[in-house]
């Protein structure tokens, strides 16, 4: 149920998903996890980021022109060649609408997108650390932040009604787009996606060192359900 004019936090977003990660971080050292890796992370190939972001981009291009290759791989010889690891190039933050098949939108196959989903493409201390896993360990090389066209989740929260159970915590990941931008359904969308990816970059100590780096880009997208492109936000 949403609580209109609740108490504002006391601390701010960023604030609180830092706090958690330096708490999971703690919680994982003293389980005796090693977090430092003494392996180089290695994705599928010697892939820029500028590559990588590349690669996405024509596998779209494929996907709207129909002429998609990544049903043409041979699905035993990738099932044999992922099964004991994954390289992949690229990471996708993405609504869990299922209107939004990341895989067939950038004509993929299996293990070249390490993708985390959850509805409004939010950023949250879980999913923080699950993209730090791909950037660090599995050597993705760009992050896409994307967000959808007709986004349920951004709808409600630009609404603002009661709804049931826990669906509203989500809201206030979503609210800064909205206050940002509340008032077109489009624009909202870009710009939740724009402040979550935003927020991946700064929040996590990870990735916003590769990120400084030039190891990994981190950039904000927008995909057309209707016509299936996708669109870079700068």
């Amino acid at each position: 149920m949403l609580v209109k004019d609740a108490p504002k936090p006391e601390f701010s977003r960023r604030q609180l998903i830092q706090t958690g990660l330096s708490t999971a971080a703690a919680a994982l050292l003293a389980g005796g996890l090693d977090l430092t890796f003494s392996t180089p992370a290695e994705a599928q190939s010697n892939l820029t980021p500028d590559e990588a972001l590349k690669e996405l981009m024509d596998g779209n291009k494929r996907y709207t022109s129909g002429k998609m290759t990544s049903f043409e791989h041979d699905l035993a010889i990738l099932k044999q060649h992922t099964e004991e690891k994954q390289e992949p190039f690229a990471a996708v933050l993405s609504c869990a609408d299922s209107r939004v098949p990341v895989e067939l939108i950038f004509d993929q196959s299996i293990g070249h997108v390490f993708v985390t989903r959850v509805a409004g493409n939010v950023v949250t201390p879980e999913l923080i650390g699950s993209l730090e896993y791909g950037a660090a360990v599995l050597g993705t090389k760009v992050i896409l932040v994307m967000g959808h066209s007709n986004c349920g989740a951004v709808k409600a929260t630009m609404q603002g009604k009661e709804v049931p159970g826990q669906i509203s915590s989500l809201f206030p990941h979503i609210q800064p787009a909205v206050d940002q931008d509340g008032k077109d359904l489009a624009n909202t969308t870009k710009a939740n996606a724009k402040i979550q990816a935003d927020l991946l970059s700064k929040a996590s100590t990870v990735i916003s060192g590769m990120v400084k780096s030039g190891a990994v880009k981190v950039l904000p997208a927008y995909y057309d359900v209707g016509n299936g492109s996708v669109t870079l936000l700068q």
